[in-house]
């Protein structure tokens, strides 16, 4: 479930704004409310929020302040600002900071609740993102960005290394593949690519086991299989040194269930 923290001094509005949405969401969505910008910062220190509908001015800390302390979080809370005045200097640096809308008092319900489905599609595409962060190695997404002006036979050798991932796949075996010098093949290859032969089929092999992680329920051991491990003890091994995490907490960081077809 969702969550959104309604953040406002002034309890007329804030209780205003928890009940439009509450009747909205109907009990969809995780409603809390804070006081002050204080109370609201110790609550997300606590907790996790989706959503922070914060007011601008507020005693001791206001809501651009705590918008800008929230942003040196791991996972912020996307955020729409509310205010009494259509201050230009306020506006600009909230959109500085990212806010997703600037809402003017008095509060239009309809446009509220517009500017809520808005912010919740923005954080939805956020993780989407972080999730494709963490399944996509960078140096094999640079190396894919150039293939176009790689010789084929290097573009011929990424192919093979891709079709064989399963099996044993050694550089002699390449060369031989390409009619190619082992030696020369080994300079060739990571002059073109930027990575050693050995360096990118271990990428190449890890990024297909989180693809599987991600989107199976495969168990590991079957899993270290696939990607050419003989054994699941070294697949591990490897996959931990180059993640920082087994495969199995891996799984748990990235998978979504409602977003999986069992």
């Amino acid at each position: 479930m969702k969550t959104i923290l309604i953040v406002d001094d002034e309890p007329r509005t804030r209780q205003g704004v928890r009940k439009t949405l509450e009747a909205w969401s109907s009990g969809k969505l995780r409603i809390e409310t804070a006081s002050s910008g204080i109370e609201a910062f110790e609550w997300l220190e606590r907790y996790e929020a989706n959503l922070l509908i914060t007011d601008i001015r507020m005693p001791e800390i206001g809501g651009l302040d705590l918008v800008e302390k929230l942003n040196e979080m791991d996972n912020p809370p996307v955020v729409i600002v509310i205010s009494g005045h259509p201050e230009f200097d306020y506006a600009q640096k909230a959109l500085k900071l990212g806010v997703v809308e600037y809402l003017l008092k008095p509060l239009d319900k309809m446009m509220l609740v517009r500017a809520v489905e808005q912010a919740l599609k923005r954080e939805e595409d956020r993780h989407r993102i972080g999730r494709m962060e963490k399944l996509v190695d960078p140096k094999l997404l640079e190396a894919g960005e150039h293939e176009q002006k790689y010789s084929a036979s290097v573009r011929d050798a990424l192919r093979y290394i891709d079709d064989n991932l399963q099996e044993s796949v050694s550089l002699r075996d390449v060369a031989e593949f390409l009619h190619m010098n082992a030696s020369y093949f080994s300079v060739l290859f990571k002059e073109q690519t930027g990575l050693t032969f050995s360096d990118y089929v271990t990428r190449r092999r890890i990024q297909r086991a989180k693809e599987l992680l991600a989107s199976t329920h495969i168990p590991i051991a079957e899993i270290a299989e696939k990607v050419g491990y003989q054994t699941s003890k070294y697949f591990v091994k490897v996959f931990r040194s180059h993640e920082s995490v087994s495969p199995g907490k891996y799984r748990n960081n990235v998978s979504d269930a409602g977003e999986m077809i069992q």
